[in-house]
């Protein structure tokens, strides 16, 4: 948003950019005491303890590896907390961002990844440059009950390899031909495997009944680590794969390295091909941040700040992919963790990211020898409590509308992608809200008398002067309502003056104005008088501009009916 002020020089007012931009960091930092540090440090280790496993599985799941994950969310994570709006967010790769960043993968390979996820900084930083924070927020709820459906339905299929020990080299991206691999390849099933992944699942739904403290994510991986270790020394039992099998294991500091571009490709022609993904990453990594940061509100009693957080969401993603990371965003279920557990200022996000370094460091060993089933049933956990399915119930009860909105998005996520199904989702959430406020929205013709208690004023009928019809719109008088006014008009016998009363009119827009000008165009060229009754501020400012005021004169452009009233009746006078 531009602040009004005045040229020094020149004395004219001018409108003078601000960049909203204060770190939540660098003002919880003022007053800041040995017992606040004490919380943060507890919470902030536990936090990274939980975000261990989660870190390490959504990068293997997103198709790059554990280093990549862990690598994402130390930087980003570090970043997010450093340069955010929010006193508790707590940053990193999410499962919201498996299924583009497997797709992208798959078409554009690794620096296709990197340069789109750049760009998606680059988008989240201009947002939050200009001010757009607050308008993310109103996102419809249906299109976001629908993606993140989508989304946990598209992680649980992926995880079916894993969980059932399949041992499927190169399974399909898409969904259906990814469950016709499976079902081709039902006779592979690994039931040592199998049963490792139950167990994790079992683990991390019953942790919470007897310890609240401890992550259930994190005890399912150390015990089955334990027991596929025993396995494999012990009972000669091979089969069972881990990710030292399959990928090469962290260790060491990030490493700072620039995306390698195929032959002849280009920084700008890789982005250009990428954008639409890197809107994707940039919207949703958005919604996803500030919805965290909203709900954190509500725990802490704060007031996040949504440019501040978009803009510090959007460095992370220019900065991590340049050291190997994927996408990063505000995550929901680390951030109550560290609500839960004190954390009451960045600091917590900040030392969350040094737990996870020094197992970057000095853990790769044991991390390699992790069962990929485990991770599988981790996973699935995951994509259970992202499904929303009792949220998605109780809409169901709600209009068919939204039902449509929600049900096309899943649909089009698990289907194709999240990119169509936002932008598809989006469409029709237009289209859906237009009709509503199309058929909210009344124009009506009244003759003779007409009855204006409804303006807040003592209840009196006035009489309408011969000669004179008053049409009255009552609600916005965009495109949709600007057609519906003139098949109105048309219908109408014709009267000298027409008085068109806009007390209830909000906004207009070109459309509207547009039509506006064709019906007083019409009508005087017959030899009619209009005049434009209860027009407020906002509108007057819109049609003065457009030139309508002076079509029908100042003196015909009257902020009260009564007044529009006493003119049509001068009119009326006149006529023989």
């Amino acid at each position: 948003m531009a602040t009004i002020g005045k040229d020094r020089a020149t004395g004219k007012s001018g409108a003078k950019f601000s960049i909203d931009f204060s770190p939540r960091l660098f003002a919880t930092l003022k007053g800041y005491n040995r017992e606040s540090f004490s919380k943060d440090l507890m919470a902030g280790i536990i936090v990274g303890i939980v975000a261990i496993p989660l870190a390490i599985a959504f990068g293997i799941a997103s198709g790059v590896g554990p280093t990549e994950g862990l690598v994402t969310a130390i930087i980003a994570g570090f970043l997010i907390s450093a340069l955010g709006g929010t006193k508790v967010q707590i940053g990193g790769p999410t499962g919201a961002f498996i299924v583009i960043v497997y797709g992208i993968i798959q078409q554009h390979g690794l620096a296709g990844l990197a340069i789109a996820t750049v760009v998606a900084g680059i988008m989240q930083v201009v947002m939050g440059v200009f001010k757009l924070g607050s308008v993310i927020k109103f996102m419809p709820y249906p299109i976001i009950v629908g993606f993140t459906g989508g989304i946990a339905i598209t992680i649980f299929s992926t995880q079916m390899n894993d969980l059932f020990g399949m041992g499927i080299e190169n399974v399909p991206a898409n969904f259906i031909d990814k469950w016709a691999c499976y079902f081709q390849n039902i006779d592979n099933i690994n039931w040592m495997a199998f049963l490792m992944g139950i167990a994790s699942i079992l683990i991390i739904v019953y942790t919470p009944k007897f310890s609240k403290k401890i992550p259930g994510s994190l005890l399912a991986i150390i015990v089955m680590t334990l027991v596929g270790w025993l396995l494999r020394e012990y009972a000669g039992v091979t089969s069972i794969k881990t990710i030292g099998d399959l990928y090469e294991l962290p260790h060491g500091l990030p490493k700072f390295r620039l995306p390698a571009l195929a032959e002849g490709e280009t920084f700008f022609s890789t982005a250009q091909s990428v954008l639409p993904a890197a809107f994707t990453i940039a919207m949703l990594g958005a919604i996803e941040s500030l919805l965290s940061a909203m709900v954190a509100d509500g725990v802490v009693g704060d007031r996040h700040n949504s440019n501040t957080e978009l803009i510090g969401n959007g460095v992370a993603n220019m900065v991590a992919p340049l050291f190997g990371g994927i996408p990063a965003t505000g995550a929901i279920a680390r951030t109550m963790a560290n609500i839960n557990n004190g954390g009451r200022t960045p600091v917590a996000g900040i030392v969350h990211t040094l737990v996870l370094l020094l197992v970057l460091l000095f853990l790769g060993g044991l991390v390699g020898m992790i069962p990929m089933p485990c991770l599988a049933g981790v996973l699935i956990v995951v994509s259970y409590n992202m499904s929303g399915w009792r949220t998605i119930r109780s809409m169901c009860r709600q209009s068919r509308g939204d039902i449509a909105v929600l049900f096309l998005t899943l649909l089009l996520t698990v289907i194709f992608d999240l990119t169509i199904a936002i932008e598809v989702g989006l469409v029709l959430a237009v289209v859906l809200f237009m009709k509503r406020v199309m058929e909210s929205t009344n124009i009506s013709v009244v003759e003779k008398e007409m009855d204006v208690h409804n303006d807040g004023e003592s209840d009196e009928r006035l009489v309408i002067p011969a000669h004179t019809e008053v049409y009255e719109i009552e609600g916005p008088f965009f495109f949709g309502i600007a057609n519906k006014f003139e098949e109105v008009q048309r219908r109408r016998s014709t009267m000298p003056i027409r008085i068109i009363r806009m007390r209830k009119v909000s906004f207009i827009d070109a459309t509207g104005i547009h039509n506006l000008e064709i019906f007083i165009e019409a009508a005087q060229k017959e030899g009619r008088t209009i005049i434009l009754s209860g027009v407020n501020a906002q509108v007057r400012e819109a049609i003065e501009q457009a030139g309508v005021v002076k079509m029908v004169g100042e003196e015909n452009v009257l902020d009260h009916i009564h007044k529009a009233l006493a003119r049509a009746e001068e009119l009326s006078k006149e006529i023989k």
